[in-house]
C-alpha cells in the first residue's frame, strides 16, 4: 500500500499545477467550487467536537495509516519604503511531501502515545486491546461496515463531483468482499441483522458531505480505506484468533500488492488536493476527528452483545 507523485503545494503555484492522472480533464474539475475560501456557516459546520478514540495494543491501532507563498502582484504605482512584505503562511507538518502526508500526520496525532510516537492521546482506562469480541457483535460490525462501504463506493461510482471519478476501481473496495463474509456467517447458522444506527448515521453523513463538502468527504474516504488497510488488518487477525479459529475473512484480503494499490490512490489524493485553497485543506484535516468518531462507534460493535 507506494508510488506517490508529490510536489510542494502553493497557492502561488496553483495556476501551473500538474493535471490529475486521467488526461483531458481540466483543472476546474477537481476544484471545490469557487477558488475563494468558503466562508458560509454550512461549510464549517462539519467540524466535530474533539474525539477521544483512545486505545492500546493491536485493537487500538485503528489508523495506520502536504508551504505556500502568498500571491504577489506588480503595480504601476510605487511601493512605499515603509511597506511590510506579506508574511508567508505557516508550514503544516508533512506539507512538503504532499497532502496525504498532512492527513496521515493529523490521523497519527489522534492515536495514543503507546500506539505511535506521534500520538497525543492518553490511553483509555479500559483499552480496546482488553475487549472481548463476540460473534454477534462482530457480525454487527461487519454489517455496519458494509453499509458504510456500500455508500462510499456508490458515491464514487455516481461521481456527483468530478474529482470522485479518480477513486473508482482502486482495488481497495470492500463491499463485495464483506457480502461474501456475511454469506459465510449465515451458512454457519448465524443471524445477519440489518444495518444498525451507527452504520446508517455514518452512511447518511457521507452522502450529505459528498454533495455539499468535497474536502470533508475526501477526508473520510482516505481515513476509512487507509485505516482498514493498516490497523484494521491487525484487528481482524486478532478477532479471528479469538473467535473464528484463525479464519481469515475476505474483508482483509486484496487482489494484488496492497502497497501498490494504496500508492496509486495517494497519487490522486495529492493531485486532487493541489487544486484546493489552504483553507479547504485545513478544513479537510479538521474533519479527521469526525472520521475517527464515526468509525470508532462502528468498531466498538465488535464487543456488543
Amino acid at each position: 500500500m507506494m508510488a506517490m507523485a508529490v510536489g510542494e503545494l502553493g497557492l502561488g503555484l496553483k495556476g501551473s499545477a500538474a493535471p490529475v492522472v486521467g488526461a483531458g480533464r481540466e483543472k476546474s474539475v477537481i476544484q471545490n467550487g469557487p477558488s475563494r475560501a468558503p466562508t458560509s456557516a454550512h461549510f464549517w459546520s462539519r467540524i466535530s467536537q474533539k474525539v477521544d478514540l483512545r486505545s492500546s495494543n493491536v485493537f487500538g491501532r485503528i489508523l495506520g495509516f502536504g508551504v505556500e507563498a502568498p500571491s504577489t502582484s506588480t503595480s504601476s504605482f510605487s511601493v512605499r519604503a515603509s511597506s511590510v512584505a506579506p508574511e508567508k503562511s505557516k508550514s503544516r507538518p508533512g506539507e512538503k511531501k504532499g497532502f496525504v502526508e498532512e492527513m496521515r500526520f493529523v490521523a497519527m496525532k489522534l492515536h495514543t502515545r503507546d500506539q505511535s510516537k506521534e500520538g497525543e492521546k492518553e490511553a483509555d482506562v479500559q483499552p480496546v486491546g482488553q475487549w472481548k469480541p463476540s460473534i454477534p457483535g462482530y457480525i454487527k460490525f461487519l454489517v455496519d461496515s458494509k453499509k458504510v462501504y456500500d455508500t462510499m463506493e456508490t458515491i464514487v461510482e455516481k461521481a456527483s463531483h468530478p474529482s470522485y471519478e479518480y477513486f473508482r476501481n482502486t482495488g481497495l473496495e470492500r463491499s463485495a468482499r464483506l457480502a461474501k463474509d456475511l454469506e459465510w456467517f449465515a451458512s454457519q447458522g448465524h443471524e445477519i441483522p440489518e444495518a444498525g444506527p451507527d452504520g446508517i448515521t455514518y452512511a447518511n453523513l457521507l452522502t450529505e458531505l459528498s454533495e455539499s463538502d468535497v474536502p470533508a468527504f475526501i477526508c473520510h474516504f482516505y481515513n476509512v480505506y487507509f485505516a482498514h488497510s493498516a490497523g484494521g488488518r491487525f484487528i481482524g487477525k486478532q478477532v479471528a484468533q479469538q473467535i473464528l479459529d484463525g479464519r481469515e475473512l475476505e474483508f482483509y484480503k486484496w487482489d494484488g500488492e496492497l502497497s501498490e494499490l494504496l500508492g496509486a490512490v495517494k497519487v490522486n489524493l495529492n493531485k486532487v488536493a493541489e487544486e484546493w485553497t489552504r483553507e479547504q485543506k485545513d478544513h479537510c484535516l479538521k474533519e479527521t476527528e469526525n472520521s475517527f468518531k464515526y468509525s470508532g462507534k462502528i468498531l466498538r460493535l465488535i464487543v456488543s452483545a
